[in-house]
């Protein structure tokens, strides 16, 4: 507990973070460059590297969330993403101020048991990876996966008690959770004796000072940042100033054991695979990888979709498999296989994390550069707003980027070793249980590095 500090002890902190404004004002800063990437992506040039709506979603927003958000903030775009924001208006029938008890507006039907995981999002994450290459490079298609998500938030929220989009449906949100338990920030309660003797329970209800968790979260019991959107609407809600933010060791959810799920470790197995998928596809020498890959609909692009899924379905997972085999039999542990599967799968989050930086800064390093001139003429049509229309493509960093990329690989390997001896101390007793996990690790980065220089 010494090494959590909490921000919120300083009352200018929790005064900010417990206005109705500062959720508003940011999400009314990121609603006008949504809705450009949609306009700029259904009647822009069909050019992806002059349209807006591909170069601001997947080189800048991408560079910000992947290098940024996430490492140090955990689900804090979650907090300000315009997605979600049109149904949850629509739920409050307000913008700004809390009803009465914090009541909604839908049919308020609960998410159905069975489907109270991220199954649907690893799905969802992976069609979107498998035309990844029509969407991230199209900006008709990139427009339309953008209101599919509105569309799809829109609908939900009108049937659905409050964001289950965003904890059950949305497939950026899933990987974003995943990685958020990483970052050295995290919303807590400061005494869960308190949260006991309070029966009415705010927090999750609602009161007149603000809205139940969106999240469907009962914050006395979280104890990873896996789902916690960093709405701080609890801060609001709480009559006895129990919950703050702090600042905490990276990592800190991921060396607690706690929660561990077969969905959360599938998620981590499709992240490092996906990684790997688009590192050899876009960055690989083999050109018919790349063509098979972006020829949809073709012989060729069938056989890449099948390899693709039995990959990240099969393929990887059955390789992690036989690594906690050797585990469970190095250490001779009653601990169950499954157990130990998924337990070792948490060391794949500090790994995936580091692979998908290194990955994000060899194209945002040389695609950066297109920003200028797209920020001058959004649409391609020939205007000159801000006098950077011109301005050529220059890759940035050039010569740095291999060093960058060896960074981020080695502080994603150093990471994910430290999970796999926690978790082989915390099974066994023996960190040598742990080598088999460790050896896939290290493979795993060595091949990103043959890649990569």
């Amino acid at each position: 507990m010494s090494a959590r500090f909490e921000l919120t002890r300083d009352p200018r902190v929790r005064h900010i973070l417990a206005s109705r404004w500062l959720p508003w004002l940011l999400i009314a800063a990121t609603l006008p460059f949504f809705a450009l990437a949609i306009l700029t992506g259904l009647f822009g040039t069909p050019a992806g590297n002059r349209n807006f709506g591909i170069v601001f979603v997947w080189v800048v927003w991408w560079a910000v969330l992947i290098l940024l958000l996430v490492p140090f903030g955990g689900r804090l775009w979650c907090a300000i993403c315009p997605i979600p924001a049109p149904g949850e208006w629509l739920q409050r029938r307000a913008i700004l101020g809390p009803r009465p008890g914090g009541r909604l507006h839908s049919l308020g039907l609960k998410w159905p048991r069975r489907l109270r995981n991220i199954w649907l999002q690893n799905a969802a994450f992976l069609l979107v990876a498998l035309f990844a290459a029509l969407i991230l490079t199209t900006p008709l298609a990139s427009a339309f996966v953008l209101l599919l998500m509105v569309g799809v938030a829109l609908a939900t929220s009108a049937l659905f008690e409050r964001r289950t989009f965003c904890r059950y449906l949305c497939p950026v949100g899933g990987f974003i959770g995943l990685y958020a338990q990483v970052a050295p920030l995290e919303v807590r309660v400061k005494d869960r004796s308190v949260c006991a003797t309070h029966t009415v329970k705010t927090c999750y209800t609602g009161s007149e000072a603000g809205y139940g968790c969106p999240w469907l979260l009962y914050p006395a019991t979280l104890d990873k940042n896996t789902y916690c959107g960093l709405c701080t609407e609890c801060l609001k809600t709480c009559p006895h100033d129990n919950i703050g933010l702090y600042l905490r060791p990276p990592g800190a959810d991921l060396v607690t054991g706690k929660g561990h799920r077969l969905d959360e470790a599938y998620k981590g197995m499709i992240m490092l695979t996906c990684a790997l998928a688009y590192s050899v596809v876009l960055m690989g020498p083999w050109a018919a990888l790349k063509e098979a890959a972006f020829a949809i609909g073709t012989p060729g692009w069938f056989a890449y979709a099948f390899v693709f899924l039995a990959a990240n379905l099969v393929i990887v997972p059955g390789l992690f498999f036989a690594c906690a085999v050797m585990s469970e039999q190095i250490s001779h542990t009653t601990v169950p296989l499954r157990r130990l599967f998924v337990d070792y799968a948490y060391a794949l989050v500090p790994l995936g994390l580091g692979a998908w930086a290194a990955f994000s800064v060899s194209f945002v390093f040389i695609n950066l550069s297109y920003a200028w001139p797209v920020l001058s003429d959004p649409f391609g049509w020939g205007w000159n707003l801000f006098g950077t229309a011109q301005w050529t493509w220059t890759p940035y960093a050039d010569g740095l980027l291999p060093y960058v990329q060896w960074l981020m690989l080695c502080l994603g390997l150093v990471g994910a070793i430290g999970v796999s001896l926690k978790t082989a101390r915390d099974h066994h007793g023996r960190q040598v249980a742990a080598m088999p996990i460790v050896a896939f690790c290290v493979l795993f980065t060595l091949g990103l590095v043959w890649l990569y220089v």
